[in-house]
């Protein structure tokens, strides 16, 4: 059985290669019986689109963002809060304990989400880049249209530090700065790089106003078919992927800041 996995970043990002190396380890341990086929760079649409195909059994593995979940797993929403962690380290003692264990358990257990969810993914802190001047007090947002991920927590973040929140799809922030639809967006650093929108964002502010863990989720519909050795065996996997993506994304952090 080939398992499809998608990721909106291109090979290489810490996110992705965390899954290639899972599948490496997967098909070894399976004899080739089991490997994972990686689409990234959007191939397969954005987030949204990746949950829907999960959701009919065409896409098995994701990566998607808390964000997305939260409108559905209401608990989901405490890490899409702002200044919830003071760190990204604080965020990783949350998400390797109880609580992280917990909202796992959530997300599987709701059947609207038609999703299993296998582990966490660091994504760093959130920061906020624009095209217009520095953002060096709250007062310097005032009046910028800011895109935010399609989830009306962040949005309204946006609101009450005084910018414009607007709801966009990652694959459209691009062309939407570009064109003046946003005047900027907020991100982690690699993001920031990888998607080439420091080309059309000339500031950048360690805002750190958002710490969202990432998920990587798998398609329930396709979980059902599987045994329960080979769950077992993924479950047993995507924990260690959990700890192989935290050192690749320290390693991305550090170099796209640098940059």
């Amino acid at each position: 059985m080939v398992l499809k996995a998608a990721d909106v970043h291109p090979l290489g990002y810490p996110t992705v290669e965390a899954v290639v190396r899972m599948g490496k380890k997967l098909e070894t341990a399976t004899n080739g019986r089991l490997t994972i086929q990686m689409f990234p760079s959007m191939q397969l649409g954005g987030e949204k689109e990746m949950i829907e195909q999960a959701q009919l059994g065409a896409l098995q593995i994701a990566r998607i963002s808390v964000g997305a979940v939260g409108p559905v797993v209401d608990d989901v929403n405490v890490f899409n809060m702002p200044f919830v962690f003071r760190n990204s380290k604080h965020m990783e003692k949350v998400i390797d304990g109880e609580i992280g264990d917990e909202l796992l358990a959530k997300i599987s257990a709701n059947e609207k989400t038609g999703l299993i969810a296998l582990c966490w993914m660091n994504a760093g802190s959130r920061n906020i880049y624009n095209n217009k001047r520095p953002i060096r007090t709250m007062a310097d947002l005032k009046g910028l249209k800011v895109r935010m991920m399609g989830n009306p927590l962040f949005v309204d973040t946006m609101n009450a530090l005084g910018g414009n929140g607007v709801a966009l799809g990652f694959d459209q922030v691009f062309s939407s700065m570009q064109t003046g639809v946003v005047d900027g967006a907020e991100n982690n650093p690699p993001s920031f790089m990888a998607q080439n929108h420091y080309q059309v964002a000339k500031y950048f502010t360690m805002t750190e106003h958002l710490i969202i863990p990432e998920l990587l989720v798998f398609s329930r519909i396709s979980w059902q078919k599987l045994s329960p050795e080979d769950q077992a065996l993924i479950k047993k996997l995507s924990k260690e992927t959990q700890a192989e993506q935290r050192v690749l994304w320290y390693e991305a952090e550090n170099a796209a800041i640098e940059r």
